[in-house]
């Protein structure tokens, strides 16, 4: 993790989930993270594809120019990743999993900026993980922050961690490994690019939103 404050939001959280896969979402203690939250945000997973804001802190909301609570996080992303976000917050919500995501921003002047942001499941008790705790911080701090409005972003890089902390990096243009494939977002462990033959998909055994793929390197 490249940006302070998502290192921090990570240790804080990975502290509260202890030996489970997340914390409960009632163990989150603004005051704990007051120096955060205005980059900080909670999604709620409220059916297919809808993963409104229940809460967005004063300085993200600013940077969009806009009031984010109750917006769908995935009308902030262009079509052509609206579908690896909504596969990877399934993963987050389904399997416990964190994920790191680094993020260009785009301006109403076509002026852009690398970010960063975390995404974290949170439990509602048990194996339920229906809220997600975020944040999503500026990497270089551009002179038209704040004054002309994020209107578009996109997905640079991902790295997604399962709840044992075995680390898995994605980006929808890499090619997929023989061991494990996350559909529609393309998966690849360490520095291990194995092209996929064709049809591979189909051989693969599913396991909910996941396709598994035997053999090959570990």
């Amino acid at each position: 993790m490249k940006h302070r404050n998502t290192r921090e939001l990570y240790d804080y959280w990975s502290r509260l989930r202890g030996p489970d896969a997340a914390p409960s979402r009632g163990a989150i203690e603004p005051a704990e993270i007051h120096a955060l939250l205005g980059d900080t945000f909670i999604l709620e997973s409220a059916g297919p594809t809808q993963y409104p804001f229940r809460l967005a802190g004063t300085r993200l909301c600013s940077h969009f120019g806009r009031e984010l609570k109750g917006r769908n996080f995935l009308t902030l992303w262009g079509d052509e990743d609206m579908e690896a976000i909504d596969t990877l917050l399934t993963a987050v919500c389904i399997d416990a999993a964190a994920a790191v995501i680094g993020v260009e921003t785009l301006n109403d002047r076509g002026q852009s900026a690398p970010w960063e942001m975390v995404v974290l499941p949170l439990s509602r008790g048990g194996r339920v993980y229906d809220r997600i705790l975020g944040l999503m911080a500026p990497l270089e701090r551009p002179y038209w922050l704040d004054i002309h409005p994020v209107i578009r972003q996109s997905i640079t890089s991902l790295r997604l961690i399962w709840p044992d902390e075995r680390p898995v990096l994605l980006h929808p243009s890499i090619p997929a490994p023989s061991r494990v494939a996350m559909s529609p977002i393309s998966a690849y462990r360490g520095d291990d690019l194995p092209e996929m033959p064709a049809g591979a998909i189909e051989r693969g055994r599913r396991h909910h939103h996941l396709v598994v793929f035997e053999g090959g390197k570990r």
